[in-house]
């Protein structure tokens, strides 16, 4: 089993940056992918970005040169930059895992943090 911790929202203006953390905890060995989602006032939960354990990063289209995922496996802890904010970037962020469980993928949620973009 994992847990996930998130840090870092809070009100940014437009223009403006945050860094969201996780932090994992549990039975971090069988994290295999690490990443972000997001869920907007009354919509549904989206693709914000990912980090798998080699490396590779993948971005929404709508974040795209403006966000960063990064992490320090050493730490089991991941990190989402966010520069350039939107006010259409409010949302309740969520970090996000994979990771095999008895031979099983599991997906694990944080329980979310308010990113509030607003002048």
């Amino acid at each position: 089993q994992v847990t996930l911790a998130e840090s870092g929202g809070g009100l940014a203006q437009p223009g403006g940056s945050l860094r969201l953390s996780c932090l994992a905890s549990g039975n971090t060995a069988s994290i295999f992918t690490m990443g972000w989602h997001r869920q907007p006032p009354e919509k549904e939960p989206e693709f914000v970005a990912l980090i798998t354990e080699n490396g590779f990063t993948n971005h929404a289209d709508s974040v795209r040169g403006r966000f960063v995922v990064s992490r320090d496996s050493a730490k089991h802890t991941w990190y989402l930059q966010m520069e350039s904010l939107r006010p259409e970037d409010t949302a309740v962020y969520f970090c996000t895992a994979k990771g095999v469980d008895q031979g099983h993928v599991k997906q694990y949620w944080g329980q979310g943090t308010q990113v509030t973009v607003s002048s």
